[in-house]
């Protein structure tokens, strides 16, 4: 072992070089900043999407449609998933406090009902809305329909 060999312990030294530490240390003067403009002052931050002074993305691209405010959004629950919440839980009456108990639907959801699947059970359904299709197949296998 001799001078030569020396180095120092793992992790005792940094590998960034240290910027506006004067002249002698090669990166003093500008700090790496370049010359005068707006990025080489202090306290200079850029705003989100800004593409300096051309015409940012969000503003270039053409906006179209037309978004209703007063949409009303429905949860769907179709036929297939009330005959076998019937069939599982021994059901007469589905309401939308049975969906929400049982993981269908969520306390403040519409939920409208869909005709998607075959009804066997004879049930009273009570929903937010109905489709043409539900409502027929659930009056043909002797069920009703209460629209609240």
């Amino acid at each position: 072992m001799g001078l030569s060999n020396l180095t120092p312990a793992a992790g005792s030294t940094k590998s960034r070089k240290r910027i506006g530490r004067g002249e002698g240390s090669g990166k003093g003067g500008t700090s790496t900043r370049g010359h005068k403009g707006q990025k080489s002052r202090s306290g200079y931050s850029k705003k989100i999407g800004f593409e300096g002074g051309q015409m940012p993305l969000q503003r270039r691209v053409p906006k179209f449609g037309f978004k209703n405010p007063f949409r009303v959004e429905y949860h769907g629950i179709n036929l297939d998933a009330l005959q076998k919440l019937a069939d599982e839980k021994k059901l007469t009456a589905i309401t939308p406090e049975v969906l929400v108990e049982n993981g269908l639907a969520s306390k403040k959801d519409l939920v409208k009902v869909l005709g998607r699947g075959e009804l066997k059970a004879k049930l009273e359904v009570t929903a937010h809305g109905f489709s043409k299709t539900a409502v027929s197949a659930i009056e043909a296998a002797g069920g009703t329909v209460v629209t609240l």
